[in-house]
């Protein structure tokens, strides 16, 4: 393979990286595409089906389900920005992608995850308005005021990334490095320059830590408040319903900040263990497709409408104990 260079500097410059992937026989090789094949799109026909029952359901247009078609519509666009290039490596011995292509995957990944945190964070305080204030719910989450949040979701999804590549995109990597994952990601970048990258790896820790502690502070004192409410609630069958309300959305916040954090929160060396692979699948490959799985196990009303989606006829009126109203 022949590989282009340019000179910078007295010094080369990459226009391409090698992603190392999965180091295993191409046998297994093959398996893996077609399990990773069926389950990206499993995630993108589950996904779809949540936002178009949703959107088709008028006792789905409520706060809650407005936030949880924002999370699947992200999910979708999350998974494909990483399966794609993942699923042809998997068939293809040439494993380089562009330097260009690679800083693009790059800043959608860090777009959608940075949107995730805070989506998430908003959709506990949605749950504690709901929970705590429910009389004053529909005078608080106004359609104007959730609007306003989801766009603000995504707004700081898009800045945060773009500051973090404005630094990472600048930094120097000779010739043709070797990347030790399976799609581009900061810390396996910033572990393959060939330059002091001290100033990328500060703004980065600097911006992760607000992205990610402070949508973690909200959610944690969100279900803080929550859980004292629900404890005074004097019967077992109004503490039940009303945690049957944020079961879900709490299975969720574990599942993607367990994964994500084990793995954000460990310096840049670490990322130099396979092991890491293991955990990145995890939280953007299992989690997406497990996400609208949960949401449709644990409410009956998306379950109701998901019915009504696919077999086009009408469903009883079913209720997960929702404070809304």
């Amino acid at each position: 393979m022949i590989i282009k260079v340019l000179e910078v500097d007295n010094r080369t410059a990459t226009t391409h990286f090698i992603l190392l992937g999965f180091s295993t026989r191409p046998a297994f090789q093959v398996l893996l595409f077609f399990i990773f094949l069926l389950t990206y799109l499993l995630t993108l026909v589950e996904n779809l089906l949540i936002i178009l029952a949703i959107c088709s359901d008028g006792q789905l247009h409520k706060p809650m389900y407005f936030f949880l078609s924002h999370l699947s519509f992200l999910e979708m666009w999350y998974v494909t920005v990483i399966s794609p290039k993942m699923l042809i490596d998997f068939l293809n011995r040439d494993k380089s992608i562009s330097f260009n292509g690679c800083m693009t995957q790059l800043y959608f990944f860090v777009t959608f995850v940075c949107t995730e945190y805070i989506l998430l964070a908003v959709m506990a305080f949605d749950r504690y308005v709901a929970i705590c204030n429910p009389l004053r719910y529909p005078v608080i989450m106004t359609n104007k005021l959730c609007g306003v949040l989801a766009g603000s979701c995504w707004f700081c999804g898009l800045i945060t990334a773009m500051i973090k590549m404005v630094f990472i995109a600048q930094l120097h990597y000779c010739g043709t490095p070797h990347i030790n994952h399976y799609f581009c990601d900061i810390s396996p970048l910033l572990n393959v320059s060939c330059e002091d990258s001290s100033q990328a790896e500060l703004v980065d820790f600097f911006l992760a830590l607000m992205v990610i502690a402070v949508p973690l502070c909200v959610v944690v004192a969100s279900y803080a408040t929550i859980l004292v409410t629900i404890l005074k609630i004097p019967s077992a069958q109004g503490r039940q319903k009303a945690f049957s309300t944020c079961a879900s959305h709490l299975t969720v916040v574990t599942l993607f900040y367990s994964t994500t954090l084990f793995t954000y929160a460990r310096p840049k060396l670490m990322y130099a263990y396979n092991s890491n692979k293991v955990v990145s699948v995890l939280y953007t490959v299992i989690v997406p497709l497990l996400n609208p799985i949960i949401y449709c196990l644990r409410n009956r009303d998306v379950k109701a409408a998901l019915k009504k989606t696919m077999l086009c006829n009408r469903s009883g009126p079913g209720g997960d104990g929702d404070f809304s109203g």
